[in-house]
């Protein structure tokens, strides 16, 4: 005599239960890769608002250093510089001079414009590995070590 297989309510509920927690495990799996994507976006997003913010901070401390009166010392133009600089990091990002390389030389020969010109030329760089806001998950193999711009204001 021949038994005959049928699928009944029975053996739903047996595979149901032998699936019960395959979509908690899926999740779990998708996850930890999700998390880190996402961390990484927001990681590189940081880090290309800052670069943002160093190069408006270099403008506005060329600018400062080049909109002096003729005839005021470099040292007064430095300083000037060095304040904007401070100012536009500092408030948003907590930034100065101090923890970014700031070279400022507020009378310069310009590289490009007419011959003769001169210009107040300002450079930041900045450690960006020591500011990565996930460290440990290997973002400082794929982000710049530094972030440098360099901004010049003819002056004359």
């Amino acid at each position: 005599m021949r038994r005959v297989l049928q699928w009944g309510a029975g053996d739903r509920r047996n595979r149901r239960r032998e699936e019960r927690g395959a979509a908690a495990l899926e999740f779990a799996l998708i996850l930890v890769p999700l998390m880190v994507l996402v961390l990484g976006i927001i990681n590189f997003g940081w880090m290309l608002a800052f670069r943002q913010a160093m190069s408006q901070a270099a403008a506005e401390g060329a600018r400062a250093a080049a909109v002096q009166v003729p005839g005021t010392p470099d040292a007064d133009r430095q300083a000037a510089a060095e304040a904007a600089v401070n100012d536009a990091l500092t408030d948003a990002y907590g930034v100065d001079c101090n923890a970014a390389t700031c070279t400022i030389q507020p009378n310069q020969p310009c590289t490009e414009g007419p011959a003769g010109a001169t210009c107040a030329v300002v450079e930041l760089t900045f450690p960006q590995a020591d500011y990565i806001l996930v460290p440990g998950l290997g973002f400082s193999a794929i982000m710049p070590d530094d972030l440098t711009y360099r901004t010049e204001v003819r002056v004359s």
